[in-house]
């Protein structure tokens, strides 16, 4: 008999893509599957993710509808699930990385480092906030709400005369087209989990864990436990001014980190590496040992500090 999978999914055009293409897979394995359209809090809020409750807005709903059985998979952006882990789940899977770099998408067709002095840039992630400000503090970095057609919208208006998306969503929505500028990871380092899936299940569901493992990517997986392990020990959040990305060549796997204070002007790395073995990864907790080695070099340089300070409320001007 067909087993039936059923995904939890949120209802953005990225996130039905995004279950999509995990439903397609799982169809290649010969499984029935069943969308489950969910509606989050960060879905229907309007302000400020910092002034929303930051963790889980785009995640809580679909987690409670895995633990009461409305859904077997849930299919989430792994940048936006936090990292403290929630009892009776289990992040099962994680499928192959999309490429994780920023874009500029301008008006005007400049680059970053052409865009005019007080030119406007929108973005709602702290994290390009305080980068794009460690490279340009003459920017003027706005916030923005929505999703990437809503984004798009809103420059085109003129509301923005630039803005930053991850090139994993314009690529998989056909909006490459509008990319002004590629940027390099050593101008924007990645959210902990850009670009990459991260397939949760019920921590005792062995039908959905074995169907979504034939989905996983060893390297993708090793590579954002590091990060996630990272973030966790910094206790910073998914908001924080954290960037941090992992690869792994030739059984080395490297982790480059970046903290900076919320206005850019302040920043401190970690660049780490050590060998892992893939075909344990399930068993093995070399990313974590990874994560624990740079929160050593970022806690030396002040990192706690640093993040403890962008939890503090900004003074009403």
């Amino acid at each position: 008999m067909t087993q039936r999978i059923r995904i939890g999914t949120r209802q953005s055009p990225l996130a039905l893509w995004q279950a999509n293409y995990i439903a397609d897979g799982l169809t290649r394995y010969g499984y029935q599957v069943e969308l489950v359209k969910i509606t989050t809090t960060g879905d229907v809020t309007t302000t400020p993710l910092g002034q929303s409750g930051g963790v889980g807005l785009f995640t809580k709903e679909i987690q409670r509808a895995l633990l009461d059985g409305r859904c077997d998979v849930a299919v989430h952006s792994l940048k936006d699930l936090p990292t403290e882990p929630i009892d009776g789940l289990t992040l099962a899977a994680v499928p192959p990385r999309e490429d994780p770099s920023d874009c500029l998408i301008a008006s005007s067709s400049a680059n970053l480092k052409d865009l005019p002095a007080g030119s406007r840039v929108g973005t709602g992630s702290p994290r390009r906030r305080a980068q794009l400000l460690h490279l340009r503090p003459d920017l003027n970095i706005l916030d923005i709400r929505g999703n990437v057609e809503t984004r798009l919208e809103k420059l085109a208006k003129g509301s923005y005369d630039a803005i930053i998306l991850a090139f994993a969503g314009l690529h998989r929505l056909n909006f490459e087209a509008n990319i002004t500028e590629k940027l390099s990871l050593d101008q924007l380092l990645p959210a902990v989990g850009q670009a990459a899936l991260g397939l949760e299940t019920r921590s005792h569901d062995p039908i959905a864990i074995e169907a979504v493992r034939n989905l996983n990517d060893p390297v993708t997986l090793a590579c954002v436990r590091a990060e996630r392990g990272l973030l966790r020990a910094l206790r910073a959040g998914c908001l924080a001014p954290v960037a941090a990305h992992a690869t792994e060549r030739d059984g080395q796997l490297r982790m480059r980190a970046k903290v900076y204070s919320a206005d850019g002007v302040t920043m401190i790395a970690s660049d780490v590496s050590t060998t892992i073995d893939l075909t344990t990864i399930f068993e093995s907790t070399t990313p974590e040992s990874l994560a624990a080695l740079a929160m050593n070099e970022l806690a030396d340089q002040g990192a706690e500090e640093l993040i403890a300070a962008t939890r503090k409320p900004t003074p009403n001007p």
